[in-house]
This record gives structure tokens, sequence and C-alpha cells, in this order.
């Protein structure tokens, strides 16, 4: 069984490597990439990257578990978890349904910059093994809606 994960926002695509979190860059809590927000086009929607439920729903993150039962994780940012809240804004409600594509927060990367923190947003597939998504590619733009990664269920 594959899972195709979509980019839930336009950015440059990297490695988790480079995230600047040692969590997310040693994958973990699970495998996948991240999306680098460009700066200066203010608030920016972040859409749903899978369908499926919205299990968790934070200011900042978000887990929405698939019908087969994976975990999908957008991160908004690094340590933006200290913003309590200021600055997101939630479009849905834990336990609601979600289609790929929907808008399930809103968030400034701009702001966050000014804050002094990175807005760099890690998707990966929560407990998956490291190195087990496979990106289109590692580097470079991609936008709102793209194929991110696949990822199949060893």
């Amino acid at each position: 069984m594959s899972l195709a994960v979509y980019a839930p926002l336009s950015g440059t695509l990297t490695a988790l490597g480079k995230v600047p979190d040692p969590v997310f860059a040693a994958q973990m809590v699970g495998s996948g990439v991240a999306v680098d927000p460009p700066g200066g086009a203010g608030p920016v929607d972040v859409v749903a990257p899978v369908a499926g439920t919205v299990v968790t729903l934070h200011p900042h993150a978000f887990v929405i578990r698939t019908g087969n039962g994976e975990a999908v994780l957008v991160h908004l940012g690094i340590d933006t978890v200290r913003l309590k809240g200021e600055g997101f804004r939630a479009h849905v409600a834990e336990g609601e349904q979600v289609e790929t594509g929907r808008t399930v927060i809103t968030f400034d990367p701009g702001a966050v910059r000014a804050r002094g923190m990175s807005a760099i947003c890690p998707v990966v597939i929560l407990d998956s093994r490291p190195g087990s998504a496979q990106p289109p590619s590692v580097t470079g733009p991609v936008p709102a809606g793209a194929l991110l990664f696949s990822w199949a269920a060893s």
C-alpha cells in the first residue's frame, strides 16, 4: 500500500536533514520532507496534504490520519509553539474529516521569521522508518498541492 502526500503550502522543498531542529532533522518522529515558505508574501493558507480525519490540531501544527491509518504531521515553523497561537488561525476542528487541499490553518511565515524563528514546515509520516518517504526531488520550488512525496508501508 502506498500513500501520496501533497504539498500543504508553496515554497522550497528541503530535506528534513536541513531542518534546524534535531528531532525533525534526525527523522525521530518519522520520514518526510520540509517546505520552506517564501518570505514577504504575507499570510498563507496551509492545506491538508492527505484526506482523512484531523486527529490533532494546534495553532502551529496538525495531524491527519488517513483511512488506512497513516498519520501525517504538518508542523508550521520551528519552536512556534512559543507563539501560543499568535499569528495562526485554524479553519477546521479536531475530529473533522478533510479532503486533500482543504485549508486547515493560515499563518504568516514573515511574522514567524520576524520573531527570530524558522518558518520551515516539516511534513512527516509519524512513526515511519527514517528515509522511507520518497520525494520526487530533494530541493527546489514546489507549489501547494503538488506531489511532495510517496510513502509505502514496509
